[in-house]
């Protein structure tokens, strides 16, 4: 009963750091090795094998502009603390892949082992490489819509050429990380620049995404779309899909978000899960879906409501 541990996104320009967590327990998974010894196809197809079998996993995330403010090496940690807490299957060990133990100073520190290359070693650091990799770069090509020009999806996030050539040309995004080194330079116009109307829905999203994990949710997927219909957030918490549709206002006094969500809104918010269910091949699932409404500056959750 092992709980592996991997990071991925350490490195990139751009997007979250993400740390997976899982607990294999009885399960039997052939092929988990590196997520990075892997075709895309490959690991798509062994996450649904590792969410579907494990006893347990979580995934910790730390978005660009949270791993500014508190530096890389802080956000290891908090990543692993929040993968950690959503795992609620019992383990009698904890494997974390490379040199580093960051639950040192949790209760669960002393029960760590830290191991080079445990990714290729151990089958559930393994697991937990293959959905932190897998979690991300869907999430990556989902901003890829967003912000059209920087190819988000063959880099992720990574300092490739054609990932600074569009920085030259279109600057950057809230998704990129101005701690690091080459980017240092896009401060001033950040801080000189008044927030957009997505900068801030951005914004409001992450708050009902850390609501969600910090009431035990896995966050699957943000921001998911298709030519037809999108979703905010997409969750897991005790095998039951959540599919959430953030509101903000800026002040209260502009009414509810929750104003927003009429029964027109309801039915495409139904048709909008029943087509993501369909296309990851859910079936017989418990599904539900949540209003969440965000208000104030900093945005902060002021309602969440699930949907009849």
């Amino acid at each position: 009963m092992i709980l592996g541990i991997d990071e991925v996104g350490r490195g990139p320009w751009a997007g979250p750091l993400v740390v997976g967590a899982v607990v294999l327990g009885e399960a039997s998974i052939e092929g988990l090795t590196d997520s990075k010894k892997l075709s895309a196809k490959r690991r798509v197809a062994l996450d649904i094998q590792i969410r579907e079998k494990a006893s347990g996993f979580g995934l910790g995330w730390v978005h660009a502009d949270e791993l500014d403010r508190i530096g890389l090496a802080e956000s290891l940690r908090v990543a692993t603390i929040r993968a950690v807490e959503q795992v609620k299957a019992p383990y009698s060990e904890i494997i974390i892949d490379g040199t580093i133990n960051f639950l040192k100073e949790t209760t669960k520190g002393q029960y760590v082992t830290v191991l080079p290359k445990a990714d290729l070693l151990v089958s559930s650091v393994s697991a937990a490489s293959i959905i932190a990799k897998v979690a991300r770069d869907e999430y990556m090509t989902a901003q890829d819509v967003e912000y059209p020009g920087y190819a988000f999806t063959s880099h992720v996030g990574y300092g490739t050429a054609k990932h600074r050539l569009a920085i030259e040309q279109l600057g950057v995004t809230p998704l990129h990380r101005l701690s690091f080194a080459p980017l240092a330079k896009y401060k001033p116009q950040i801080a000189t620049t008044m927030q957009t109307t997505k900068q801030i829905g951005d914004a409001a999203e992450r708050e009902a995404e850390m609501y969600l994990v910090a009431q035990g949710h896995d966050i699957l997927q943000r921001n998911w779309k298709t030519k037809f219909c999108e979703i905010d957030i997409v969750s897991l918490k005790d095998k039951t899909f959540y599919f959430s549709e953030v509101k903000y206002r800026k002040k209260t006094t502009q009414g509810s978000g929750l104003d927003a969500i009429t029964l027109k809104k309801q039915q495409q918010m139904k048709f909008a899960a029943e087509l993501y269910a369909s296309n990851h091949s859910l079936k017989d699932v418990a599904m539900r879906l949540v209003a969440i409404a965000v208000s104030g500056t900093p945005p902060t959750v002021e309602t969440y409501l699930e949907i009849e």
